[in-house]
Order: structure tokens, then sequence, then C-alpha cells
């Protein structure tokens, strides 16, 4: 089981392209719960190393030299997850029907890699007898995802989140329990939220949409705060609520 204040999550990159294992090897640096044991220009030198080494999450190119990303997936026999990372988007079912964990279109943003990786983290949390395919208006009441707080990486129900506001350098994370101050950008955080849960009334505020009490065309009432709705995000907000 994650633990979210000890637990390091080891990571290996395979990647013919040493611009695209840059870019992960940066991103993971930006997070303290991952650790990069190995990257790989080719399947085959990644497939010795696992052999006799354990990995949790694999950021796996899908078209390399000799053995490509798909193969490299079907000749596996570790608990792994997957994160394909392509540029090309017509390998994404195939990508899916081997149960990857996410697949990532290039150039990655970083806020859609986090997403992944809280995603894989999720999956690797859970019992496999208790996990359910997750659908648009059906998610389990225990999902979560991690955040960094100072030093610790600190896990957080989505279910329990009232709305999220963006503080300068910081996100405030107003739950039912309190709120939870992080050093990262609304987007990024925005990216972690499954869409049909949550929205984006202003560019400083996101709400669960199942805490909300009521609305106006200009705010938000939620919890014991009213929260203003920007011009740029009115429709789409309006449109989620049937109004």
């Amino acid at each position: 089981m994650l633990n979210a204040t000890n637990t390091i999550t080891h990571c290996m990159v395979v990647d013919d392209e040493p611009m695209a294992r840059d870019v992960i090897r940066r991103y993971v640096e930006h997070m303290p719960s991952l650790l990069l044991v190995a990257e790989f220009s080719n399947a085959i030198e990644a497939s010795v190393f696992l052999q006799s080494n354990h990995v949790d999450i694999i950021f796996l190119d899908i078209l390399m030299p000799e053995l490509n990303g798909t193969d490299f997936v079907r000749s596996l026999c570790n608990t792994a997850k997957i994160i394909f990372t392509s540029a090309h988007k017509e390998y994404a079912q195939e990508g899916f029907e081997l149960d990857v964990a996410d697949y990532l279109l290039k150039p990655i943003r970083f806020e859609r890699f986090l997403r992944a990786v809280n995603k894989a983290l999720q999956s690797k949390n859970i019992p496999i007898q208790n996990i359910i395919p997750l659908s648009h208006e059906s998610k389990p009441s225990d999902s979560f995802i991690y955040l960094r707080v100072d030093r610790k990486m600190v896990r957080v129900l989505l279910g329990d989140i009232l709305y999220v506001e963006s503080d300068k350098d910081y996100v405030k994370i107003v739950t039912v329990q309190g709120t939870i101050t992080t050093r990262q950008t609304i987007a990024s955080v925005e990216a972690m939220l499954f869409d049909s849960d949550f929205v984006r009334i202003h560019r400083s505020f996101i709400v669960s949409l199942k805490k909300i009490i009521s609305f106006t065309n200009d705010t938000v009432e939620i919890g014991k705060n009213e929260l203003p709705i920007g011009k740029l995000y009115r429709n789409k907000f309006l449109q989620s609520q049937g109004a």
C-alpha cells in the first residue's frame, strides 16, 4: 500500500528520443515522491533491466526500433503501471486495450503528466478485486489525488473537496475537514481532477459540482462562501448546471 509520507515510487522511462527522456526526467524531479531509477533508448535493454530490478511506473514510447512499446508491454510479467508517451494518437485505443494507466500525447504538458501519475498511483493503491470502471456518471467515493505539502505527499479525497482557490504562488484546497495549501499552479491541480466532478468558474476558483448550494449568473454559494463567476467561465458553468 502507498503511504503519502514516506513511499518513493520507482519510475523508468523508455524512449528512443533523448529530448523526450529529458522532459520526463525534469518532470519527475519536480515530484519528491517519484524517483527515476533508469532510462533506456530501447525496450530490449529495459526488458533486461526489469529481470533483476523492480519499478512501479514505466513511461513508455510506442514507436521504437527493434521492439515497439505495445509488444514490450505484452512481454512484461511484472506489476508496473504503464504510461504510454507518444506523438501518435492513433495508437491510443490499442494502448488502453493493454490496460495501461494513461496515454500521454507529445508534447507533454506538466499538468497532464501530473494527472497521469496520480491515476497510476491510485490504481496501484486499490486492491485489484475492488477496481470498477469509472464512468462520467459514477465514480468511487474514495477516489483521491496526491498533493505536495511541505516535504510530504498528502492524499486528498476528491469527495471531500469543496473548492480550489489560487493564491499567488500557492493553491488552497478547501475541504470539509479544513484547508490544504500547496505550492503549485491552479492549472496543475485542475488537470488532476475529474472533469465531470469539478468545474473552473474563475481564473482563481475551481468548485466541486456536488458541493454547490446555490448559484446566480455571477456567484456560486459553496460551504459558507460565495465565490465569483468569471465572464470567461460563465457559459461552461451554466451549461454544467443545465441552465
